[in-house]
């Protein structure tokens, strides 16, 4: 097993990572050019590549790491798109899949007001519910680190056959098995159904995530804040629960110990992708590490770069394939360690947080005097107002200013 390396300031660098392969659906999402309206108000609609198992094999691959996507999409024009955008970023598509006598699934999304969707989909059957157990690709899967799934794939045969074969077969090569519900009541026959289907497998997975929604749906609606409810949810072979609280952060869940990880508060533009961008971060981190689980000072700080990599990708509207920053915290080891030398330049007592009075002192070395200009970079910085600036509010900021900062390295 590759061991991650760790910066100095305690951030998990990827520099290299083991296979983790992602089985399930890829589609064509149509995304509104307008947020706010209904689909039937929205005077136009912009076609982009979807389904979170996919996502989150591009977002491992943007990471660094190496990923592989196994699913299957029709014989036809997006089909063939899908595949090539995997190849463009670096995603092993061996896997897929062409169907001759079904269609791409196509979702429409509608974008609320407040950046969160609602999605409307084209299915009946489309070619990600067709795909076969004799069609899958075995050595890809049991060569894997970490394979990974939804609940999507559950729903209707023959997929649901593939999709348990290809868990069992995992498995049984000591493969770490990684379920995110994703939970999609539209395409399930009922909600019954839906609730059943996604616990059918439940006790299998080695790793979990799920949202606080789909711990209410889960349970019946208790109270997704409460630990005991949570600890419901936890089976005897489990090794990680994962709960995303949106801009919160997270909540984990060991054996042996839990905790929480302050999330970063961003101006949330578009959530679509947010969770398949954290979940992306955090397997790109255990598939080079699975002793990360069992150290909870380094699972904390895996878990802070995934937040971060949550919040990145909700600043942009759009699909997460064509995001700029999905989830692309550093484009380069260069500049990541530009941003890991400005940091610790601007934190002068070493304390890992950055106050007020010194960002003063390293505006001023940047010619920038003035009390309001202090005052304005700390607001944007102290996402969540507590006087500080941290690491992880450091990142995001650099990410979405990369000009600022290769302007600010040049005098640092």
């Amino acid at each position: 097993m590759l061991t991650k390396a760790l910066s100095v300031d305690g951030l998990p660098e990827i520099m290299d990572s083991s296979l983790v392969v992602c089985f399930g659906e890829m589609l064509i999402d149509f995304v509104p050019t307008i947020s706010g309206l209904s689909l039937a108000e929205a005077p136009a609609f912009k076609k982009a590549p979807g389904g979170a198992p996919a996502n989150v094999a591009v977002g491992i691959a943007r990471l660094g790491g190496s990923s592989a996507f196994i699913g299957k999409v029709g014989e036809d024009e997006f089909g063939y798109m899908l595949a090539d955008i995997l190849k463009e970023n670096n995603v092993n598509n061996e896997g897929m899949r062409f169907d001759p006598g079904a269609r791409t699934a196509l979702a429409f999304v509608t974008l609320r007001s407040d950046g969160e969707r609602e999605f409307m989909f084209y299915r009946n059957p489309s070619a990600d519910m067709l795909l076969q157990e004799n069609e899958l690709d075995f050595d890809l899967i049991t060569k894997a680190t970490i394979f990974h799934y939804g609940s999507i794939s559950l729903i209707t045969e023959p997929c649901k056959s593939a999709h348990i074969a290809a868990a069992k077969a995992a498995k049984d090569a000591g493969v770490v098995l990684s379920y995110d519900p994703n939970l999609r009541l539209p395409l399930w026959p009922s909600v019954e159904s839906a609730r059943k289907g996604i616990l059918s497998i439940w006790d299998t997975a080695d790793i979990i995530k799920v949202s606080e929604e789909e711990i209410s749906f889960l349970t019946q609606g208790e109270d997704p804040y409460d630990d005991g409810v949570v600890r419901k949810l936890f089976h005897s072979n489990l090794k990680l629960l994962l709960v995303t609280e949106g801009p919160d952060g997270c909540r984990y869940y060991t054996q042996e110990f839990s905790g929480k990880v302050k999330g970063l508060k961003v101006e949330a533009v578009d959530t679509t992708g947010a969770g398949d961008a954290f979940v992306a971060g955090t397997l790109s981190q255990l598939a080079s590490d699975l002793s990360l689980i069992q150290d909870e000072d380094q699972l904390r700080n895996a878990l802070k770069f995934s937040n971060v990599c949550g919040a990145l990708t909700v600043t942009e509207r759009g699909d997460p394939f064509i995001m700029e920053n999905f989830p692309l915290v550093f484009k380069s080891k260069k500049e990541k360690a530009n941003n890991d030398r400005i940091f610790k330049r601007f934190d002068v007592n070493g304390d890992g947080k950055i106050s007020a009075a010194e960002l003063g002192e390293a505006l001023k070395a940047l010619g920038c005097v003035s009390v309001e200009e202090v005052s304005k970079m700390m607001s944007e910085m102290d996402t969540d107002g507590d006087g500080f600036i941290s690491y992880e509010e450091f990142i995001a900021f650099a990410a979405a200013n990369r000009g600022l900062m290769k302007d600010v390295a040049k005098i640092f």
